[in-house]
């Protein structure tokens, strides 16, 4: 195989909650686009549960400068000889005055590390997330005198400050960008020429022929409404006015939650289904691999997503989960937080919600529970819009032509 002649940066890799990056890499690879990649961090414990089908092997940046003083200083001393060295430290020092803080010196240090460890024939460096993996990705760019160019999708596009989105979109020679949302908060920065709106799409096997029938009801008991949940258990998502929802329902409604994730307030949220009373109909299976979440999607009647913007501004893009719930035909009710309308229209492809209102999540739910012939419609419309925007090739494609043209292959 020849040296690859474009770098991928990503914030770790592989990761559960973030799929797509892996998916999108595997269809590179197919493609004919060799790359070395590159990872700001190990992976966590939920590694082993990635379908990781990426030929490239990650090669770690260290994490924390101090865990690897020697590399850090040898690959400094190597990037001051680099051609672009004076313009990346112009650029860090430029930042540094915005946001003076240990974590951007980290993001200058990794990316000395990732000049040096970039193979020589590289020519182009793509980050995933247009937070620090691009910030580490421009500087490194710069050191090599090369081009850079981001895939934008969501916490980066909300969280990120104003002034450090606006110098990466001003330096990258495109941007993706994987939901309307965030396309437009981009296009706000006067970005619009080098953006390109390019969904994330599913897997053709995941689209199913036909939903599944709906029967249940929510009158017995023994066999009650299955609801199901696919998310990170972090504020974003909405849970907690979930469990609020749930208590409120008609006491004579049957039904059940599987919650499938893992996240900093599964704890949190178990205690509060307890304290609620409701802990007896709601299951915490924690993070699954992707066949598992398929067979729950499978095995349920409706799906819920009630995300809601953080405190820190962090939203939802178009949360993949929910995209393969409308692929397998399911109902959905889901909130408008973020990019989420994009992708559900409220009577056609399922319930919208305002972001944070229990009240009206419970009255969708009652609603849903009570009548499998709006959940069958709903599941019919989402499954319609899985089938026309659905395809993950196509996305593929578009980015795999713009980077050859980037490296001129």
């Amino acid at each position: 195989m020849s040296e690859p002649q474009l770098a991928i940066v990503v914030k770790g890799f592989p990761r559960l909650s973030e799929t797509f990056v892996a998916r999108e890499l595997q269809g590179l690879e197919a493609r004919g686009l060799p790359f070395s990649l590159h990872a700001l961090r190990k992976p966590g414990g939920d590694a082993a549960l990635v379908d990781n089908k990426v030929q490239a092997a990650p090669q770690y940046l260290p994490e924390y400068l101090h865990d690897a003083p020697v590399t850090v200083a040898r690959a400094f001393l190597a990037a001051r000889m680099l051609p672009g060295f004076d313009a990346a430290w112009r650029a860090f020092r430029a930042d540094l005055r915005d946001e003076f803080a240990r974590a951007r010196v980290r993001r200058f240090g990794q990316a000395c590390v990732l000049a040096a460890q970039m193979p020589a024939t590289v020519r182009h460096v793509h980050a995933h997330f247009a937070h620090s993996p691009t910030s580490v990705a421009r500087y490194a760019a710069l050191m090599r005198g090369i081009g850079f160019s981001i895939s934008a999708h969501a916490k980066d596009i909300w969280t990120a400050p104003e002034w450090d989105l606006k110098r990466k979109l001003a330096g990258a020679a495109f941007v993706t960008v994987c939901n309307k949302a965030g396309y437009e908060r981009l296009s706000s920065f006067g970005a619009t020429a080098v953006l390109r709106l390019i969904h994330h799409g599913l897997a053709r096997e995941v689209i199913v022929d036909a939903p599944r029938a709906q029967t249940r009801d929510g009158s017995d008991g023994r066999d009650p409404v299955r609801i199901v949940s696919v998310a990170r258990a972090v504020e974003k998502k909405g849970l907690r006015r979930l469990l609020d929802a749930l208590v409120s329902l008609p006491r004579e409604l049957a039904w059940r939650l599987d919650h499938y994730g893992g996240g900093d307030l599964l704890s949190e949220l178990k205690t509060k289904a307890v304290a609620l009373g409701i802990d007896s109909r709601v299951t915490w299976h924690g993070p699954q691999a992707h066949r598992a979440v398929i067979a729950a999607l499978d095995a349920s009647d409706l799906f819920v997503m009630p995300a809601v913007v953080g405190n820190d501004g962090d939203r939802d893009g178009i949360p993949n989960a929910l995209l393969e719930a409308q692929a397998r035909g399911l109902a959905v009710v889901a909130s408008c937080a973020g990019g989420i309308d994009e992708a559900v229209s409220d009577g056609l492809t399922g319930r919208l919600i305002p972001p944070g209102d229990a009240d009206a999540l419970q009255r969708a739910l009652t609603e849903l529970i009570r009548d499998p012939r709006i959940r069958q419609t709903l599941g019919l419309g989402a499954l319609d819009y899985a089938r026309r925007t659905g395809d993950a090739e196509a996305g593929y494609d578009a980015i795999a032509a713009i980077l050859k043209e980037r490296i001129g292959g």
